[in-house]
């Protein structure tokens, strides 16, 4: 098991039910495959120093979560395909 670190950010514009509902997925995700989510934390919404996708800002979470190798994948993969995650940046430790 491995500790990794995955900072992702949510469009600005959820509600504020969609968010949480994404967050907690993710969270899920890493529980169902045997990982332990050691923490989750939310930055909240931040301003970019860029535009990405014709937004300027973003809503920030950091997870620290403890899993197999392959989890890391799978939850990238994941995050590619919704729309509602702009970036993503997985670090194991």
């Amino acid at each position: 098991m491995n500790k990794y670190e995955i900072l992702y950010i949510l469009a600005s514009n959820l509600d504020e039910a969609v968010k949480e509902a994404q967050i907690e997925k993710y969270s899920a995700l890493v529980t169902a495959n045997g990982g332990e989510v050691e923490s989750v934390n939310k930055w909240g919404n931040k301003r970019f120093a860029y535009e990405i996708d014709g937004k300027n800002d973003g809503y920030y979470v950091l997870m620290n979560f403890t899993a197999k190798s392959d989890l890391p994948q799978e939850i990238e993969r994941q995050m590619k395909i919704s729309d509602e995650v702009i970036r993503y940046m997985t670090v194991r430790k």
